[in-house]
């Protein structure tokens, strides 16, 4: 032992363990853990090193220094902070209803003191001021121990108290003038609001938004001072996004967009007077300008992966646009109403339009990318006022005509900027042109052909042409579900152009029958119209049906075909059914001739394999 102890590799190798043993205890003194080691205690002894060079040195074990047990306060803590649902309804649910508890008491016991005279009305209000300034201070005491929730609360009632002080003050006892009142509130909540930025509280924030908000209520005289209410709102609206470029707290915009809603519609029902509509107009446009770019100063899209912005902010990109974008086109839409400007309504409409696709060019903040969710919003809100203004400024058929146009627009668009979204609003625009078209067209003109109905199919046919040919354009260059999606877009627009085609036609046959009819027709000269026109029907679906085929053979589509069989199907299940008992016995035959010829000629065509489809069907036990 005496050897070991004298040998110069274990005198080198204790002198290192001391030296990273005093490192490790430096560095444990400044992160603030203790360590808690017997002095009394003789140290570990060290392992045996072989003198040996051949052999290599074992590792030492590091020393274990174990850390003293969390204290009282910090396992409080934990537990306060604790995400169960225990712990939510302990330390959230009841905290929030505590507030209002005690908010309801103070209420109560300045109505009691009132009922039974102990103090004066000047000792009333200085008690409640003071209260609310000694609870404001003693939540200090709290966020410095480690409960910042807690601490939040107690400024919530504190600051609760200061408001209701001051309405008594004003309201009930008239000690001060209300511009006083009024500077007192703003101070309490400039106040709460500077110091949720100064301790990083969002709770106290919100707090703080619900006292502004509450202020003009707890105010108001019944008197009509819109200048002044909505300068102050604005004002309000101005701190919160100060706020939200500072700290992540998305939810204040919906808080204060709820709040400045509420005040707007609330005024404007009890209030409102036509002599106004300069000023309100307005204040509208301000409140939605600020909503509207609020979303690009929000704190927490300054990242630069889309994929961290938080779920809560994502929720707010989505309502509060939309919000915005529905609550002022539709104060917009009312304020013109009633003023007589209804001429302006579509104009508006266009305006916020060009608006939201302003919106999309402007650069983002510090140069990060702007949200996806956001352009799409914006993009998608755009289309929605330009469909609106469609049928605000056309009338008839001419808003037919403008979906479609705006449709097939949309559809190039999206083909040119590979889109998603622009391609589902085009084929938005597109179902509600065609919906339009089949349901809003009178089924009786007096002109055949040559009239506006037709027309207006005519666009139809040739809007969902283009929109094939689109399509088919796209899918050349397109590849996985993209491809895909628009094969199915080319396919169903040459649905629709069939069926637009086929119903024109019936529609112009059933005017030139039944457009006019002399008052001396009886029963015997409408059911002779009523056959002519069934057996009309019949001849245009064969013909139809026939051509269709044809130039299904001719460009080797079997999509044309079998839409052509479907066809030829009707036309078959109409003859048997419809004609038999409708036509005469001439134009019955006719009708079976024809039907029979057409029949005929296409299994020929199918039996002579013109196209060659039995060479692509398996050979029987090839499997």
């Amino acid at each position: 032992m005496g050897n070991e102890t004298n040998d110069p590799q274990i005198q080198e190798l204790r002198q290192q363990v001391a030296s990273l043993t005093a490192r490790v205890w430096q560095l444990e003194q400044a992160a603030g853990v203790e360590r808690k080691i017997d002095a009394s205690a003789p140290p570990a002894p060290l392992p045996q090193v072989q003198a040996s060079v051949s052999q290599p040195d074992e590792p030492v074990p590091a020393p274990v220094f174990t850390t003293a047990e969390p204290s009282r306060q910090e396992r409080l803590k934990e537990q306060y902070t604790d995400g169960s649902l225990e712990s939510r309804i302990g330390s959230q649910i009841f905290n929030r209803v505590g507030i209002l508890a005690v908010l309801i008491g103070m209420a109560w016991f300045l109505r009691f003191a009132i009922d039974n005279h102990w103090i004066g009305p000047l000792g009333r209000v200085l008690i409640g001021l003071l209260s609310g300034i000694g609870l404001v201070l003693w939540s200090e005491r709290f966020r410095r121990k480690g409960y910042p929730k807690f601490s939040y609360s107690l400024k919530a009632i504190g600051s609760g108290i200061l408001y209701l002080s001051l309405w008594a003050a004003f309201q009930m006892y008239h000690l001060i003038p209300p511009a006083v009142a009024f500077g007192g509130m703003i101070l309490i909540t400039a106040w709460n609001a500077f110091m949720s930025w100064a301790q990083d509280g969002e709770l106290l924030a919100l707090y703080a938004i619900v006292g502004g908000f509450g202020t003009p209520l707890l105010l108001s005289t019944g008197e009509d001072h819109e200048l002044v209410l909505f300068s102050y709102l604005l004002l309000l609206d101005v701190a919160v996004l100060v706020l939200i470029a500072l700290r992540p707290w998305s939810r204040l915009l919906l808080a204060s967009f709820t709040g400045t809603v509420f005040f707007s519609i609330f005024w404007y029902v009890v209030n409102y007077h036509g002599w106004q509509f300069a000023l309100t107009t307005f204040f509208a446009a301000v409140f939605f300008l600020l909503f509207a770019i609020a979303p690009r100063l929000m704190r927490g899209l300054q990242v630069a992966d889309a994929a961290r912005i938080s779920t809560r902010d994502k929720l707010v990109l989505v309502l509060l646009p939309l919000a915005n974008a529905a609550v002022a086109f539709l104060e917009f839409y009312i304020l013109l109403d009633r003023s007589g400007w209804r001429w302006a309504r579509p104009w508006t409409a266009l305006v916020f339009a060009a608006f939201y696709l302003l919106l999309l060019q402007l650069p983002s903040r510090n140069g990060v990318v702007k949200p996806a969710i956001l352009s799409s919003l914006h993009l998608a809100i755009a289309v929605i006022f330009l469909t609106i203004a469609i049928p605000l400024e056309a009338h008839g058929r001419w808003i037919t005509i403008g979906w479609l146009a705006e449709g097939a627009i949309l559809l190039w668009l999206a083909s040119r900027l590979n889109l998603l979204l622009l391609r589902a609003l085009a084929l938005f625009a597109l179902a509600l042109g065609f919906t339009a078209l089949i349901v809003l067209n009178p089924p009786v003109s007096e002109t055949v052909l040559f009239n506006a109905r037709f027309a207006t199919y005519m666009t139809g046919v040739a809007a969902f042409a283009c929109s094939a040919w689109i399509a088919v354009k796209a899918m050349r260059i397109a590849t996985g579900e993209s491809k895909s999606a628009w094969l199915y877009i080319a396919g169903a627009s040459v649905i629709a152009v069939n069926v637009l085609l086929m119903t024109a036609v019936c529609l112009e046959i059933h005017s030139y029958w039944w457009s006019h009819i002399p008052a001396r027709e009886l029963g015997s000269a409408i059911i002779e119209r009523r056959m002519y026109a069934q057996f009309t029907y019949s001849a245009w679906s064969m013909l139809f049906g026939a051509i269709l085929l044809a130039v299904g053979f001719w460009k080797k589509s079997a999509f044309l075909r079998w839409q052509a069989l479907i066809l030829i199907a009707g036309s078959i299940g109409k003859v048997f059914l419809v004609d038999i008992e409708e036509l005469s016995q001439g134009y019955r035959i006719l009708s079976f001739l024809g039907l029979g010829v057409l029949l005929l000629t296409v299994s020929f065509a199918y039996q002579r394999d013109w196209l060659n489809l039995r060479a692509h069907r398996p050979v029987e036990g090839s499997r």
